[in-house]
C-alpha cells in the first residue's frame, strides 16, 4: 500500500525551455478544443487538458474509465497550440497538470468550463452564470504552523466515460504528501447551484494533529471599512465577504471577513457541525464597480458534512496582504483528535457552488457591517438585517442583543430601514490597544429573529 512505503518527492523534470517558462508563455499555451477528451460523442461532458510549466510543474497522470477498465490518456504535443515565445523542445512522455471539464451549463448548445483541477491539491467550480473565485483542496496540513505548510498533491486521476444523457460525472484522485495518502471520489453535478459529492479516506503515514478538512482559500483585499488607505477606484474587491456556519447547536454564525494588519486566526469549536462556507453575499456591480473582475458574480461555496464529524473546529485565517491577487483567506475543519499513523479515516461531504448556501432555515441574516468613529476610543457598529421573518414583525417586541468581550456596548437601538425593507441595528463600543470579540442578534422575546453576527474588531 502507498501509505506503507516513504514519501517520493513529484516529478517535475521538464525538457528544454519548459523548465523556465514565464507566465506569459505559459498562458500562450493553449489545449486546442477539437481535441478534447469525449468530443463528438454526443456525452453531456468533455475534458481538456494543462500543459507542465510554471508554476505547475508537477506530473499528473490522467486515466479514462470506460467498461469498467482504466486507460491512461497520453500526452501528445499536436493536442495543444503554442505562442511564439515557447521554447522549442522534444515531445516526451510529459504527462498533464491538470485538467479542466465542460458541459452545457448556461445554454445548450455550448459546452462551457464548469470546474478544473490544477496545482497541488486545489480545484475550482461554478455555477450557471457564475465566473471563478475561490477555491478548494483536497486537505490542508500545517496551516498557520511556524515551521511551514504542508501541501499535498493531487498525482493522479480517473475520469468516468459519462453516460448519454447523464446529469453528472464521477471523478477519482488519489493525493500524496509526506504525512499521508488519500484517495477520493469526487460525483460532479453543474447547475444553477454546482454541487461535489466528496468521499475521501485519509491514510496518514504519520501522526497528523493539525490537518484540515474540506478547506477553502479566498481572496478579500479590502471592503468599505478596512481600506487601510488603498488608493483605488473600486469601492470593494474581495472574493468572499464572510464566513457562513451553521453549527451542531442550530445556531447560524455570520462573519464578515477583514483585511486585517496582523495575521487573524479564530476558531469556531462544535460538534457535529451542519455547515460552513466562505460566502460572496454582495451581489450588486456597484459595489464593485469593476467591469472586468465581476466579483458580484463570483461563487459562495458551502461545505456540508455528511454523517458526524465529531469534536472539532471550523478554522478561520485571515492573512494581511497589499495586492488582490493573493488568496489571504483560509477556512477548514480541524478535528479535536490527531488522525492516527497507519489507520483509515473516512468522510464525506457535499460542497454547493453557487449564489448562496443551502438555506436550514428562515432567520434574518447580515447584509452589512458598518463600523466607524464615535469620538474617541469609541467605535460605532451599524448591522443591517434582510428577511422575509422581518417583515410583518412588531417593531415594539424586537430586541437587539449584543455582547463584546472585554469592552462595553452602549446605545443599542434596533430599527426598521425602509430603504432596504430589513432592519438595522445599532450600538457603540469603547475600544482600546486589543482586539475584542463581538456577538448580535435580533430576538423576539426568547425567539431569536436572526442568525448570529460574530466579529472581532482589532485595532
Amino acid at each position: 500500500m502507498l501509505a506503507g512505503k516513504p514519501f517520493e518527492a513529484p516529478d517535475e523534470k521538464l525538457t528544454g525551455g519548459l523548465n523556465d517558462l514565464d507566465y506569459d508563455q505559459y498562458r500562450s499555451i493553449r489545449f486546442l478544443p477539437e481535441r478534447a477528451l469525449w468530443r463528438g460523442k454526443n456525452l453531456p461532458f468533455e475534458a481538456q487538458f494543462f500543459h507542465r510549466g510554471f508554476f505547475y510543474k508537477n506530473r499528473v497522470n490522467i486515466f479514462e474509465v470506460a467498461d469498467g477498465k482504466a486507460t491512461e490518456i497520453k500526452y501528445r504535443k499536436e493536442d495543444f497550440s503554442f505562442g511564439e515565445k515557447v521554447p522549442a523542445f522534444e515531445e516526451t512522455d510529459l504527462g498533464f497538470a491538470g485538467f479542466r471539464i465542460h458541459a452545457p451549463i448556461n445554454r445548450p448548445d455550448y459546452y462551457d468550463e464548469f470546474c478544473v483541477f490544477l496545482g497541488a491539491s486545489y480545484f475550482r467550480a461554478v455555477a450557471k452564470g457564475q465566473t471563478y473565485g475561490l477555491s478548494a483542496r483536497g486537505l490542508s496540513i500545517d496551516t498557520g504552523e511556524a515551521k511551514g505548510e504542508e501541501f499535498p498533491l493531487f498525482k493522479a486521476f480517473w475520469l468516468e466515460r459519462p453516460a448519454p444523457g447523464a446529469t453528472s460525472m464521477v471523478i477519482h484522485a488519489l493525493l500524496d504528501s509526506k504525512s499521508c495518502v488519500a484517495s477520493y471520489r469526487f460525483t460532479v453535478r453543474p447547475g444553477d447551484t454546482t454541487v461535489f459529492d466528496v468521499e475521501m479516506s485519509v491514510y496518514p503515514r504519520v501522526e497528523m494533529p493539525r490537518v484540515g478538512l474540506a478547506p477553502m482559500t479566498s481572496m478579500f483585499f479590502y471592503g468599505p471599512n478596512d481600506r487601510n488607505d488603498i488608493d483605488d477606484f473600486r469601492p470593494s474587491v474581495h472574493d468572499s465577504d464572510g464566513l457562513a456556519i451553521f453549527n451542531g447547536k442550530g445556531e447560524s454564525l455570520w462573519r464578515p471577513l477583514s483585511n486585517p494588519r496582523d495575521l487573524q486566526i479564530s476558531t469556531f469549536q462544535d460538534l457535529n457541525p451542519r455547515g460552513f462556507g466562505l460566502m460572496q453575499r454582495e451581489r450588486n456591480f456597484f459595489a464593485y464597480q469593476d467591469i472586468e473582475s465581476s466579483f458580484e458574480k463570483r461563487p459562495s461555496l458551502w461545505m456540508e458534512p455528511i454523517g458526524d464529524w465529531a469534536e472539532g473546529g471550523v478554522m478561520l485565517f485571515e492573512i494581511p496582504t497589499k495586492e488582490e491577487v493573493h488568496d489571504n483567506i483560509a477556512a477548514f475543519w480541524r478535528p479535536k483528535n490527531p488522525l492516527q499513523a497507519k489507520g483509515e479515516h473516512n468522510y464525506t461531504y457535499r460542497l454547493h457552488w453557487g449564489p448562496d448556501s443551502p438555506k436550514p432555515h428562515s432567520l434574518a441574516r447580515f447584509t452589512r457591517s458598518g463600523i466607524g468613529a464615535r469620538g474617541e476610543h469609541a467605535r460605532l457598529f451599524v448591522l443591517d438585517l434582510v428577511g422575509d421573518n422581518l417583515k410583518s414583525i412588531d417593531p415594539a417586541g424586537v430586541k437587539g442583543v449584543v455582547t463584546a468581550e472585554k469592552s462595553e456596548v452602549k446605545n443599542i437601538v434596533t430599527q426598521p430601514n425602509p430603504y432596504t425593507a430589513g432592519w438595522r441595528l445599532s450600538f457603540q463600543c469603547q475600544v482600546k490597544g486589543e482586539p475584542i470579540e463581538l456577538r448580535a442578534f435580533l430576538t423576539e422575546g426568547d425567539k431569536p429573529l436572526s442568525e448570529v453576527w460574530v466579529y472581532r474588531w482589532a485595532p
